[in-house]
């Protein structure tokens, strides 16, 4: 039996995980998936009730289970009020549970293409995985452990001053550019690695940490780019790329620029992982890569796919479930074909929200 930890958080956080949920439930019933969910607060709900993003217990059942589901948490009223943050659960749970490279697919469907601000041909057969450095680089600046400078706001004579601290270490940049390297030798055979190189330390470092780690996979071609430049052939020759890895403030930010290929942020899954192993494959995190939009939170508008992906790739990469994954990429894929379409999508003649949508997701696996 596998255990799945399920944190919702925040916003629509729980709105798509529970449609994660069902589709995960329609897979066991299906393919015979034994699964056990067990669900936990998080986020801006766990500080509501304990006073902290994430409890001990909770922090005790994901690291006693073989994946952890993943809603969003923040954007909440309050925050940064001094107090806890509900964005600390993530940090936390990447930290403790191992996780440092996120993994991240960008892959367009045929029925969204008109769904994408850019032309058709610009964002046809576009298949690439991101992979983003998860627990290094300036959002971690901030972390008691790290020696040097910390990221803060201070005075510096009649004016303040805001410091954030960039540093990588040799072994955190080799450790996830092998994860990168592993995933292209199952692809296409091509790695970019990017960076900033011209400007900054840790990218130098980073780029010559890359390279020594390339010489261990002949078979894989390798090539450098610069953020910037990265970010314009995204938009310009996006189905040329077939793994790109880099830290995690450009995978933030290079991540949300891909969405548009694919026509939504709402449509992007990812996946937290480590080196730690379960009885089939990798443990990990997953979630979508949009966050809590307490804009719309509870107006059954969030578009559930991303979510609903995410727990294919945990069917994958946790449980070793190749076909109950693929069943559930399929019928997300006939679902666009039949002509739903969510909100962020443009809506349509076939608009649906976030319940129905994973409705539709369920049908089609359970009719497969």
């Amino acid at each position: 039996m596998s255990r799945v930890m399920v944190l919702a958080g925040d916003g629509v956080g729980p709105e798509v995980t529970t449609q994660a949920v069902r589709v995960l439930e329609a897979v066991a019933r299906r393919f015979d998936v034994p699964l056990s969910l067990h669900e936990r607060l998080v986020g801006g709900a766990s500080i509501e009730q304990s006073g902290v993003a994430v409890s001990d217990e909770t922090m005790r059942l994901c690291s006693d289970s073989d994946a952890v589901l993943f809603g969003a948490v923040g954007g909440l009223a309050g925050a940064g009020d001094g107090g806890p943050r509900p964005e600390e659960a993530l940090f936390r749970l990447r930290t403790e549970l191992g996780l440092f490279a996120n993994i991240r697919p960008v892959r367009t469907l045929e029925a969204l293409l008109g769904s994408s601000p850019l032309r058709e041909e610009r964002v046809r057969e576009v298949d690439l995985l991101i992979v983003r450095e998860l627990s290094a680089g300036l959002y971690y600046g901030f972390h008691e452990n790290v020696p040097g400078k910390p990221s803060e706001i201070r005075a510096h004579g009649d004016e303040l001053v805001a410091i954030d601290t960039l540093r990588y270490t040799e072994g955190e940049i080799a450790r996830v550019a092998d994860v990168a390297f592993r995933l292209a030798e199952q692809r296409r055979h091509r790695v970019t690695s990017v960076d900033k190189a011209n400007v900054l330390s840790s990218s130098i470092l980073w780029r010559r940490v890359v390279d020594e780690i390339a010489t261990d996979f002949p078979a894989v071609g390798c090539e450098h780019l610069l953020v910037d430049a990265c970010a314009m052939a995204l938009l310009a020759r996006a189905s040329s790329f077939d793994v790109i890895v880099t830290e995690n403030l450009f995978g933030d930010i290079l991540t949300d620029e891909a969405s548009m290929l694919v026509g939504s942020l709402g449509m992007l899954p990812s996946a937290s992982v480590g080196t730690r192993r379960t009885p089939g494959g990798l443990f990990g995190l997953y979630e979508p890569v949009h966050g809590s939009a307490p804009d719309i939170a509870g107006r059954d508008m969030a578009n559930p796919c991303g979510a609903i992906l995410s727990a294919a790739m945990l069917l994958r990469h946790s449980l070793g479930r190749d076909d109950a994954a693929n069943a559930v990429e399929k019928a997300v894929t006939e679902v666009f074909d039949a002509g739903y379409r969510t909100a962020d999508l443009g809506g349509g003649s076939e608009s649906v929200g976030t319940d129905r949508m994973g409705e539709l997701v369920e049908e089609r696996i359970l009719a497969c």
